[in-house]
């Protein structure tokens, strides 16, 4: 009988996806159908609803629609802007300049944010018109803001790495937070390799001139942003604080940075951010609460044990299950959202990697990078639809400079893969 439930669970969930129902129905919809082959209706009623609400009762995840808030506050104060000028003055007058810039503005910007949709969103309003205006590709321009847009989800403060910490049983998020850096900034300086020998290849110029004055102002503009990042992390890190109380605090930081210092978010505005912020909580937590139902049906199928021995069974070798690993995530990647496909599998594959002696900090990096790069791809790739309606452009247009990109990205996601010490290093220096 247990195959069968099995084959209810995967075959309707990719039949409502396939018939457009949306994904968090699509995960809830198909939990309830496996558990009604298991138990009668009422207990299979009352266990899924039980374990989306015991799914979303964390403290933990308070720090979500915080983090959610304060990214809308950045991205409607300003910040976007002063952090593109900071990185015209770093990276500015080098070749494929403007490229280097929008990737460094996604980074900082991701950074302090944590979403990879408002940073394609605001890196990309301002960058792509410049660089179109400068003779750039505009394809180019729109999968440089795609894919570089994806840093900011490994580059803490992230919102996935603390759904991974709930998802792994309590792996620290500050552990997380930490591990994140070097991987992020390899991502970000692979995709800069690919943007530097297109510019060489296309000969794009250099006409960014910026006085020294002028370079100066720039980068003191752009200080009380990144201050942000130095006040949560270091917050986190030192102790004072934990990352729920951190996200709080990264509200209140934006709040005052974007009216009262920036200037550029009135009183009036503040009702219609709330309410983006909001609905954006929503549909994460809706996520949320599904994917962890979900996971419990697996679990109370024997579907991460079947798997675990499936995949020992084929071999013992841990370079060799972590590439199939990276393959299995990297198709799901394409047709599942980032939040409910880290729920679903990290229960299905962190037992088996811990057991070939990979690092759950490690694990849950390299899952992230990996996942980032479905958000790039059709069908369900949310960066990618920002990305192209920010541009103006169908997504055709952009999938022929996505793919040098992507192979970047997947070659930072093997380095990472395969050299733990990448991910290990910044958390072990600071006791995690």
């Amino acid at each position: 009988m247990e195959i069968y439930e099995i084959l209810v669970l995967v075959v309707s969930f990719i039949l409502l996806l396939s018939v457009g129902v949306p994904i968090s129905f699509s995960i809830g919809i198909s939990s309830l159908l496996t558990m009604l082959l298991s138990i009668n209706t009422v207990p299979s009623l009352t266990t899924v609803s039980q374990r989306m609400a015991t799914g979303l009762d964390s403290f933990a995840l308070l720090a979500i629609p915080f983090f959610i808030l304060a990214g809308q506050l950045m991205n409607s104060g300003g910040i976007a802007r002063r952090l593109i000028d900071f990185a015209k003055v770093l990276v500015g007058k080098l070749p494929g300049g403007l490229a280097f810039v929008n990737i460094l503005a996604a980074m900082f910007f991701g950074a302090i944010s944590g979403s990879a949709v408002a940073a394609a969103s605001a890196i990309g309003g301002f960058m792509t018109p410049v660089m179109e205006k400068e003779g750039y590709d505009k394809p180019f321009s729109a999968a440089v803001n795609i894919t570089s847009a994806t840093t900011g989800l490994i580059i803490p403060p992230s919102n996935i790495l603390i759904v991974y910490s709930l998802a792994s049983g309590g792996v620290s998020i500050a552990a997380l937070f930490l591990a994140g850096y070097i991987p992020g900034i390899i991502f970000g300086l692979a995709l800069m390799v690919v943007a530097f020998v297109h510019a060489k290849r296309r000969n794009y110029k250099v006409n960014l001139e910026i006085s020294f004055s002028e370079a100066v102002k720039k980068f003191f503009d752009a200080i009380p942003s990144l201050l942000l990042i130095v006040i949560v992390i270091g917050g986190i890190v030192a102790g004072y604080f934990t990352a729920t109380e951190a996200s709080a605090i990264a509200v209140l930081y934006a709040f005052i940075l974007s009216v009262f210092i920036y200037g550029e978010i009135k009183v009036k505005d503040l009702p219609e951010i709330l309410l983006q912020s909001a609905s954006t909580t929503a549909i994460v937590m809706l996520l949320v609460g599904t994917s962890m139902a979900m996971s419990w049906v697996m679990a109370y199928e024997n579907i991460p044990q079947n798997v675990a021995q499936a995949l020992l069974a084929l071999s013992e070798n841990k370079i060799i299950i972590l590439i199939i690993i990276n393959l299995i995530l990297l198709f799901i990647g394409t047709f599942m959202d980032m939040t409910p496909a880290v729920l679903i599998f990290t229960p299905i594959f962190l037992p088996v990697v811990t057991q070939l002696g990979v690092n759950p900090i490690h694990f849950g990096i390299m899952m992230v990078m990996n996942l980032s790069v479905g958000l790039c791809t059709p069908p369900v790739g949310s960066v990618l639809f920002v990305g192209c309606s920010v541009a103006d452009l169908p997504i055709t247009k952009v999938i022929k400079p996505l793919i040098p990109m992507f192979i970047a990205m997947i070659i930072a996601l093997l380095l990472v893969t395969y050299i733990p010490e990448l991910s290990l290093y910044v958390p072990q220096f600071f006791g995690y």
